[in-house]
């Protein structure tokens, strides 16, 4: 039977090293770095578990940022929420800095919006190819 895009996207989280095999995310903090590419971040985000209404969902942040007028921006910032026992992932929140923009799957727990879950998942799939295609791993 054909994975979804869920069940694809947390193969690729396990690829990165992001999470084990048994769902366990490796690490609080994370900085990947590839010679020639943006650092890629990945920071466990407690206070947001669960923030879609299921409780198993654990939070994290994947992120590059620059440098702009001595600050940091996010090109991209997504927080994905992890299920473990479902081995799968999806989108909760995309963010970028420039131009800015924001935009949320679950405004409040168990309401959510289709359409932008939809297209927030598949540019997860490509980003997280990408960063597969550019070596990063965040676990030593």
């Amino acid at each position: 039977m054909r994975k979804t895009i869920y069940e694809t996207n947390y193969d690729r989280l396990i690829k990165l090293g992001v999470i084990t095999n048994v769902g366990a995310v490796t690490d609080q903090y994370h900085r990947s770095q590839v010679v020639g590419l943006m650092d890629w971040v990945v920071e466990r985000l407690p206070h947001l578990d669960g923030a879609s209404g299921n409780d198993e969902g654990i939070a994290v942040s994947l992120a590059h940022y620059f440098e702009q007028n001595g600050d940091m921006c996010k090109d991209p910032e997504m927080v994905v929420l992890i299920y473990p026992s479902q081995r799968m992932v999806e989108a909760f929140t995309f963010e970028m800095s420039i131009p800015p923009i924001y935009q949320q799957v679950f405004p409040e727990p168990r309401k959510l919006y289709p359409h932008l879950r939809k297209e927030l998942n598949a540019f997860l799939r490509q980003w997280l190819n990408n960063l597969i295609a550019q070596q990063h791993f965040v676990s030593e």
